[in-house]
């Protein structure tokens, strides 16, 4: 089944056979959300022939020097309380794509393949359906909404 996408014709190749680098909306969109970060960060997509799960690659300069460990016990810490529990997942068993379709959390940290290089670059992989962890955000916002509406007030939309 070719792409017809004719604006990058590494798309218009087939997308069944082939992994194809293209670029995402991705960083776009963080920078909306975070605008401290703008021209701090980017990012590339790699379509890849698979039915569903996806997987990030993220490379971040840290300030202060750290370890691998130190890496996952804060990413694990996020998933346990806080804002980002049951829309950040921990992983550390050996999974691969398929297991991980239909799952609805935004976003699952590969914990088994963080690296930190000379102490100040930290590279995660963190595994995503993009379809099932974004409906279940909406689900979650129309909820919200709805509930706002019910007691009588006007959402605000602001993001916190």
């Amino acid at each position: 089944m070719p792409n017809t996408k004719k604006s990058d014709l590494r798309r218009a190749r087939s997308g069944m056979l082939n992994l194809c680098p293209t670029s995402t909306g991705s960083a776009t969109a963080i920078v909306e959300i975070y605008p401290e970060l703008k021209g701090k960060l980017n990012g590339l997509a790699i379509r890849v022939p698979l039915l569903n799960a996806s997987l990030t690659d993220c490379v971040f300069e840290v300030e202060k020097p750290t370890t691998v460990e130190e890496v996952n016990a804060a990413l694990k810490a996020a998933t346990e309380s806080g804002p980002l529990k049951g829309i950040l997942g921990y992983e550390t068993k050996p999974l691969v794509s398929t297991d991980y379709t239909n799952d609805t959390r935004s976003s699952i940290v590969d914990a088994l393949s963080t690296q930190v290089i000379d102490g100040t670059m930290v590279k995660i992989y963190a595994w995503y359906d993009n379809e099932a962890g974004y409906s279940k955000r909406m689900a979650e916002l129309c909820n919200i909404v709805a509930a706002k509406y019910i007691r009588g007030e006007e959402p605000d939309f602001k993001y916190e």
